[in-house]
């Protein structure tokens, strides 16, 4: 079984780091993996998405044309790849950022205020854990377990004290 994944949002919003996060998690789970990060050049502020293809079986190509699974931390990003969700897909989408509601009946859609959420929780920055959270609650992909780990794994060193923020941020979109 293969899933594939999209993240999108604007530079700065950590939807790289999210899909590493996955990465890991795959590679902590014995998957196959791939994460292929895209970036504009205007870095923070600019568009930003990543690809993270997880299966069973080894992957031909690690770019996301049709996602099983879509991150929207943005209006920009929701409206450029909301109709590439393949059927039966479902998306997850930070309705603190974007306002349009999705008309398609053949997905699933989750809408978490999670920019919002991690503000008024002192986790600024902390959207991207919330609603990896609310995936890894609703799709099953991974355990919060595997997940913690991969992030243990991530955080560089001299940021550590990061890690106790990142779980907080996955617990309350796990929570919600």
């Amino acid at each position: 079984m293969t899933t594939e994944i999209l993240l999108a949002g604007f530079g700065g919003q950590g939807v790289l780091f999210a899909g590493k996060i996955l990465a890991y998690s795959a590679l902590i789970d014995g998957k196959e993996l791939s994460w292929l990060p895209s970036y504009g050049p205007e870095m923070r502020g600019g568009t930003a998405n990543c690809s993270v293809c997880v299966s069973d079986e080894p992957i031909g190509s690690p770019l996301v044309t049709n996602p099983d699974i879509f991150v929207a931390m943005n209006q920009p990003s929701y409206d450029k790849f909301i109709n590439a969700v393949k059927p039966n897909g479902t998306a997850f989408i930070d309705s603190s950022l974007v306002e349009t509601k999705c008309e398609r009946i053949d997905i699933s859609c989750h809408y978490l205020p999670s920019t919002t959420l991690a503000n008024e929780n002192s986790l600024q920055g902390g959207s991207n854990m919330i609603l990896l959270g609310k995936i890894i609650k609703e799709t099953k992909i991974f355990t919060p377990e595997t997940v913690k780990k991969a992030i243990e794994q991530v955080v560089p060193a001299v940021k550590e004290t990061l890690i106790k923020n990142n779980f907080r941020a996955i617990e309350l979109g796990f929570n919600s």
